[in-house]
């Protein structure tokens, strides 16, 4: 019998990837195709669906062709996929009702005042694990249905689908309509101790049933693909973070992982009991591996990391590629006094402020683009700090080693001043791509490719690590001015009436 792999479709935030893995979890082939970025308005993100479907199709060809690997060593297909963001097609002829709006979008900002009401963004959190935000799935699905002409009534009499990426995906592949516990628990939607579609959340955001897709396990088979890998049992489906927490192997209460790209998200495992945050962070589904209990997670989102990177790269003119910001910041020894808080579109967590914008502050005629340069480094540990520092306080137990994964990654001057603020080890692994890895681990459980946990945990491995080297005072100093630039970003954005 010929080698067999796991082919892991990846659907992100700026493009759409397919790794293929062998049993070791190394990486065999790769192949990525980035897809348009669309902003109609001020805060609004949009992505053509159909322009990733093809992507999707073209990465799954060209990463078999690339490898020379045939359809038919393929044993399995995962899904990972950017959460939150929302689609509606039409049932029969398959054609998006409109663009897809992204995880970034802050259109639903009004709708989300007038859902809180006098109870406030918690008024689903005790049912969803969540804040009302514009982060999420479900308020994007009733702006659609208030928006697009004619929209509702079709949703109502069952001639559309909605769906977060992976179901998109998965639907294009099988002609399933389904997602997974963890996909399905951002949507505001999903009622965490049921693992079912909450009637009276659904009830109060005004969304038919009727629409939503059939809520499943992490891992278990959804269906035969079509296509250029025919016959291939699509066999996971996780939200990119999950995905990234189950690639990492952080199987066990306590472990932690960060990573680090458009934005930076850190996960928790908190064991097969939810956990309620009581310091801005969310509660959500890790990951259910078929009949096993449902593991939990709590999860700090933060909107721009390395979207700040691009942001000095394609806006600002500072740097021509990503990396550069590494050499660029390595030419002076500190911030010069310069910080910046990049709250583009408001500030996730542990503040969610969406009346929150982007600030630099500390200006002085001294600061040049390397102190820049520091800064926007600095932003990211310092938004992971506040995160770390919540998840301390609602856990009871504190952090010892963070797992990092994603392209921001490679920058080793931003690993060490993770570690610095963060007071603790960061290591990195081998295997980088754990988003993908993720899925591929789910899909290949799934089929008995791998028969169980520990087999994965013998594949991790540790590529690099760093330790924390910054005097205490310094850091309690820095973290200080920092919280005060944080608080010069809110209430930017004020509401009328």
């Amino acid at each position: 019998m010929s080698q067999q792999y796991i082919a892991a479709i990846d659907q992100g935030t700026t493009s759409s990837r397919c790794i293929l893995f062998d049993r070791d979890g190394r990486i065999v082939s790769v192949d990525q195709r980035e897809h348009q970025q669309i902003f109609p308005r001020p805060g609004w993100v949009e992505h053509d669906p159909e322009e990733i479907w093809t992507n999707v199709e073209t990465v799954v060809q060209e990463s078999l062709r690339k490898g020379d690997i045939t359809p038919e060593q393929i044993a399995a297909i995962g899904i990972t996929n950017q959460r939150e963001t929302t689609v509606i097609w039409d049932k029969e002829t398959g054609r998006p009702v409109h663009n897809a709006i992204v995880w970034q979008d802050t259109r639903t900002d009004q709708l989300i005042r007038e859902l809180g009401g006098d109870e406030g963004q918690d008024r689903f959190r005790s049912v969803c694990g969540l804040p009302l935000a514009t982060y999420f799935a479900g308020p994007k699905i009733r702006w659609l249905l208030d928006n697009v002409d004619g929209l509702r009534e079709r949703a109502e009499r069952g001639e559309v689908l909605f769906g977060t990426m992976d179901t998109w995906v998965i639907w294009k592949l099988t002609g399933r309509h389904v997602t997974d516990v963890s996909n399905a628990g951002r949507t505001m939607l999903m009622n965490l101790a049921t693992l079912e579609w909450d009637q009276s959340v659904l009830e109060a955001m005004d969304i038919p049933a009727t629409i939503l897709p059939e809520i499943r396990s992490s891992a278990e088979i959804y269906g035969q693909s079509r296509g250029p890998l025919s016959g291939v049992p699509v066999a996971s489906a996780l939200g990119d973070q999950h995905a990234a927490l189950f690639g990492q192997t952080c199987f066990d209460p306590g472990d932690l992982k960060g990573t680090y790209g458009t934005g930076t998200f850190l996960v928790m495992n908190t064991g097969t009991e939810p956990v309620t945050s009581e310091h801005g962070l969310l509660t959500t589904l890790g990951y259910k591996i078929g009949d096993e209990a449902a593991v939990y997670a709590l999860e700090g989102s933060i909107a721009v990391t390395g979207a700040l990177v691009q942001w000095l790269r394609d806006k600002l003119g500072l740097i021509s590629t990503a990396p550069e910001v590494e050499t660029l910041a390595l030419t002076v020894e500190d911030n010069g006094g310069c910080y910046i808080v990049p709250a583009f579109s408001g500030l996730f967590a542990p503040h969610w402020r969406s009346d929150a914008r982007g600030v630099m502050t500390g200006l002085t005629g001294y600061v040049n683009k390397g102190h820049i340069a520091r800064a926007a480094l600095e932003a990211t540990a310092w938004q992971t700090r506040e995160v770390v520092d919540a998840m301390n306080a609602d856990s009871h137990m504190d952090l010892t080693t963070l797992k990092v994964d994603g392209g921001m990654t490679a920058d080793n001057l931003l690993m060490q001043i993770l570690s610095d603020v963060l007071d603790t080890e960061v290591v990195r692994p081998m295997v980088a791509e754990t988003t993908c890895l993720g899925a591929a681990y789910a899909a290949g459980l799934a089929i008995g490719y791998w028969p169980d946990m520990d087999t994965l945990r013998a594949n991790w491995h540790k590529a690099a690590e760093w330790a924390p080297d910054m005097e205490p005072a310094k850091r309690e100093r820095e973290y200080h001015n920092w919280k005060k630039a944080v608080d010069r970003t809110f209430d930017w954005i004020e509401h009328e009436d």
